[in-house]
């Protein structure tokens, strides 16, 4: 049996009060906890609304607060790493 394999692409990307919401270029929409990642949870609207959708679909990127998200990272479940980091390194 061959299973088709579409790679996560983005074309559209909106907030609500909670959620990041990834439209994808299949029709699917991935809705991803702001809590994930705490630049987005801490910007201001008009700063998330400022994103640049990068490699064809595959990355999201915040100029004004330094984010780059992966979506296919997402497709998996995967947040930001940046602050496990810096815990790991306090401790």
């Amino acid at each position: 049996m061959n299973t088709l394999i579409i790679k996560p692409l983005a074309r559209k990307v909106s907030f609500d009060s909670d959620n990041m919401w990834i439209e994808l270029a299949d029709g699917r929409k991935l809705a991803v906890p702001l809590a994930y990642f705490p630049s987005l949870l801490n910007a201001t609207q008009k700063q998330r609304k400022n994103y640049t959708i990068s490699g064809g679909g595959t990355g999201l990127h915040w100029e004004d607060i330094d984010e780059d998200i992966c979506v296919e990272s997402l497709m998996m479940g995967i947040g930001d790493r940046t602050s496990r980091k810096k815990m790991n390194a306090k401790s």
